[in-house]
């Protein structure tokens, strides 16, 4: 088998039902598996899976066992030859795994290969690509000097700014959201470290896979959504497993000084505080517009009496060219994508070319009874049924 998607699962049902659908189609040409975990969710989403995807490994664990330990189960059940990490508030182009395991294949050194991640508006999330955090690297990033010198590789490590988001090239760290890997790789060196419960496992297995002497990689020819911030509530106990991931990293990798560790402990209080406030509910405008672009109709009349306004119908038949460019309209208008007719790959691309013009967008998962998207990284997406 030549790979195994392992899709760790916390209470996001809907957005696990997309990235699920996701996979399944980027698998299609390929002999793979899915294997979802899920660490005891109280929505139904393990209901959902053996409804609507009952041919999917299906592990339900009796709690929340943390990011690690969740993963560290999948991976000793997979049977590929590459094992690909997921997050379930992904969605992957029908072509991503294809493109990856050609890229891989053609690498001697691999250790971790990592892919161009956007958010639900389509814009480029900067952490798909980063340095090892080393005191100076995080003093760049502390104190902003990466975003006054965005191209320095000397102020610039913390986002591996060296590289533009559009090319691919070897970095230091990579995101758990994406980690494409060799199976036997990852148990050689004993996977995610199970002491690490979340938010640091990514940065230990990156830097652990470098002392092996292996490679990782940023891979831009494939771009996946990732709506982020799904399984995790910017609260008070987001804010305290962050200050101890960070401190676990450090503890673990590093011998400071009595100076270093109080500017870390500063440091980390700092990035916390600024994750937490990042994520709290913002006031939302309502769209002023409408869009649905698909070939059923029907849906259109069901849709302008949910959201109790018109809504502009495009019908694909006659426009399918139009998912090959940016879309044309006010600022404020919601694009709903129809999946039944647009492929994911589509979809990726519309939000991509499309981002930074006050659009918001939704996709319509093929066969599903609900929109779903994010209007941004910083907070929970939104989920639209359509009974």
């Amino acid at each position: 088998m030549q790979l195994s998607v392992i899709i760790l699962n916390y209470n996001v049902r809907y957005f696990l039902e997309q990235c699920v659908l996701s996979v399944q189609n980027a698998l299609e040409t390929i002999d793979g598996e899915i294997i979802v975990i899920d660490n005891n969710s109280q929505d139904d989403s393990c209901t959902m899976m053996k409804q609507r995807f009952p041919n999917v490994k299906l592990i339900q664990n009796n709690e929340n066992i943390g990011f690690s330990k969740g993963n560290n189960i999948g991976v000793a059940q997979a049977r590929g030859e590459y094992i690909c990490i997921l997050n379930p508030d992904t969605v992957v182009a029908e072509d991503t795994f294809t493109k990856v395991l050609t890229f891989a294949q053609k690498q001697s050194d691999l250790g971790i290969l990592g892919c161009k991640l956007i958010d639900g508006s389509g814009n480029f999330l900067s952490e798909s690509k980063r340095g090892i955090p080393t005191p100076f690297v995080a003093f760049t990033k502390v104190t902003g000097l990466y975003k006054l010198f965005p191209k320095s590789r000397t102020f610039g490590k913390y986002y591996a700014q060296h590289l533009d988001e559009n090319q691919t090239g070897k970095v230091e760290i990579l995101v758990g959201a994406f980690m494409f890997m060799k199976r036997n790789l990852y148990q050689e060196v004993g996977g995610f470290d199970e002491d690490c419960f979340m938010y640091s496992d990514d940065i230990d297995l990156s830097y652990r896979i470098l002392k092996e002497g292996k490679c990782n990689y940023y891979f831009h020819e494939t771009t996946v959504i990732h709506y982020k911030g799904e399984s995790t509530i910017k609260d008070g106990i987001y804010m305290k497993r962050f200050q101890e991931a960070m401190q676990f990293f450090y503890k673990k990798h590093y011998k400071a000084s009595l100076l270093f560790s109080l500017f870390m402990k500063a440091g980390i209080i700092f990035f916390s505080v600024v994750k937490m406030f990042q994520g709290q509910p913002k006031i939302k405008s309502e769209p002023k517009f409408f869009a649905f672009y698909s070939s059923n109709n029907e849906l259109t009349n069901k849709l302008a009496l949910i959201f109790q306004k018109k809504v502009a119908f495009h019908d694909l038949k006659t426009e399918k060219k139009v998912i090959s460019y940016s879309v044309k309209g006010e600022a404020g208008t919601e694009i709903m994508l129809d999946n039944e007719f647009i492929s994911f790959k589509e979809c990726i691309r519309f939000m991509e070319l499309s981002k930074n013009k006050g659009f918001t967008f939704r996709i319509l998962p093929k066969n599903a009874k609900f929109l779903i998207g994010s209007d941004n990284s910083r907070e929970r997406g939104v989920v639209v049924k359509i009974e």
